[in-house]
């Protein structure tokens, strides 16, 4: 029988890190903290800001949400400035410690600099290797210092040439924004897997990881900023420039899936929208007798009301979240500590009382939570129990800027889909399947084997970008910006 490694992880995969900067605005640090407060779903470990005010650079960063950190009046009062790049910060790996969190900030030759980073280097500690045997010093174990490090050394003649000489040194994913005394700089990379927008308020530019965080301030989306591009805004207005070698796209498709906040817009395409027919493409491919369709909130929900409209079958909400779980929640006695998920989660026992249930969800990692899950559905009384996933099975780690297991740790990588359902108790389990998933998401003919539209790796094992550190075996992998 299969055992649960971590059997009170919450079953997701982890959010990657968010982004925001304005330039030139009277209110650049309040307009910052509530872009990041409507980022926050991408990152809940820390969060910073750092502002410019003509003279000089002002930085607060601290660990927890974003309320936590500027809730204070006195906090945004210092953060002096009309323009400010803020970051919300998950870590992929490693331990979080204050000296990680972003923005980065460093004196260089030329000025203040200031760096947030969405994604994760492969390459990272090769170059770190590299730098501190000619004599770098490193303040933190994260790879985006690495970048900090490969701009000092540079020799354009401006900051835009040494962003771009030391990004042609890295690889993997990023979207990067950038601070000087002049410019504000958004970057990503050339197979976009992580996101970066353009807006604008009144004259103001932004640029942000997702359209939520201009909707907040009321700022307009003026466009996505696309692949291996790179936007340089100063008092004269804003250019565009590419100077990387193209490469096919490659976004990744977990932000439809569970990480982009549903009310976001994507590469043109409504995330909620997106998620409802990813739920009615499931029911197609997976149907199932049953009396009502439940999703497993919150991140299911959309993906079970298209479920709901396309097998007929009614939806409602027979597991109630608990919203007000906090980190700093008391960690139960052993004596209670099988109650596990129930902090969490409670299920509406009137609503599934001798009912056929088809639960909905994103995904399965480990299948720890799912399994509890159907257990206390199983013990609210209902007949059946049945589970649907709105993606194909997690089977290979990410190395791209999300948070996940090792190989070894996620359940599908070694299992059938028939041992994944015994484990969590269902009576039947289906995932989405991998061209039922691309059809869902606009492209007819599924997956083109030979030009994937979209960074599956996860479901696949088919990884664009090369796992130099990965490759390399000796080396242990860099504190990612989680990103």
């Amino acid at each position: 029988m299969l055992q649960p490694a971590h059997p009170f992880d919450d079953d997701k995969l982890k959010e990657e890190c968010g982004v925001f900067g304005i330039f030139h605005h009277d209110d650049a640090a309040t307009l910052t903290a509530l872009g990041l407060h409507a980022l926050q779903h991408r990152g809940q470990e820390a969060s910073g800001i750092v502002t410019y005010d003509g003279a000089h650079f002002h930085a607060h960063r601290d660990l927890g949400l974003v309320d936590e950190i500027f809730n204070a009046p006195s906090v945004i009062a210092k953060l002096k400035g009309r323009i400010a790049i803020g970051h919300n910060r998950y870590a992929t790996t490693g331990d979080t410690m204050l000296r990680n969190v972003q923005p980065l900030y460093a004196d260089l030759s030329f000025g203040g600099f200031a760096v947030a980073h969405n994604g994760n280097l492969t390459n990272a500690q090769t170059l770190r290797d590299e730098l501190v045997e000619t004599g770098a010093l490193f303040q933190s174990t994260t790879d985006t210092e690495v970048i900090v490090h490969l701009v000092a050394r540079g020799r354009g003649q401006n900051i835009q040439d040494r962003v771009i000489a030391a990004l042609q040194k890295i690889e993997g994913a990023y979207s990067l924004l950038f601070l000087s005394a002049h410019h504000m700089i958004g970057v990503r990379d050339p197979y976009g897997f992580r996101p970066l927008i353009l807006g604008r308020l009144h004259g103001s530019y932004i640029l942000a990881s997702e359209t939520c965080a201009l909707d907040i301030i009321g700022a307009e989306f003026v466009r996505d900023i696309d692949p291996g591009e790179m936007v340089v805004i100063t008092q004269d207005g804003i250019t565009s420039s590419r100077p990387f070698e193209n490469a096919p796209s490659r976004f990744c498709v977990f932000e439809y899936i569970y990480f982009a906040r549903p009310d976001s817009v994507m590469n043109g395409s409504s995330v909620y929208n997106a998620r409802k027919a990813i739920g009615a493409q499931l029911a197609i491919e997976s149907p199932v007798a049953a009396d009502l369709i439940v999703p497993v909130p919150d991140s299911g929900v959309p993906a079970a009301i298209g479920y709901a409209e396309e097998s007929g079958i009614p939806f409602d909400f027979g597991i109630i979240r608990n919203h007000y779980v906090g980190r700093t929640f008391i960690e139960p006695t052993q004596a209670i500590r099988h109650l596990g998920v129930k902090r969490k989660h409670n299920a509406n026992r009137a609503l599934l009382k001798d009912k056929r249930v088809v639960l909905v969800d994103d995904s399965i990692v480990r299948g720890t939570t799912s399994r509890k899950i159907v257990e206390m559905v199983r013990g609210a009384g209902a007949a059946e129990v049945h589970m649907r996933i709105s993606s194909p099975p997690s089977k290979y780690s990410c190395f791209y800027g999300i948070d996940t297991p090792s190989t070894e740790e996620l359940l599908a990588h070694k299992n059938s889909v028939s041992e994944i359902q015994k484990f969590i108790g269902v009576d039947s389990l289906s995932y989405i399947s991998l061209d039922g998933l691309y059809h869902a998401l606009g492209f007819t003919d599924g997956r083109n084997n030979s030009a994937p539209q979209f960074c599956d790796a996860c479901f696949t094992g088919d990884y664009p970008v090369t796992l130099t550190d990965h490759l390399r075996g000796s080396c242990q992998p860099l504190k990612g910006s989680g990103a």
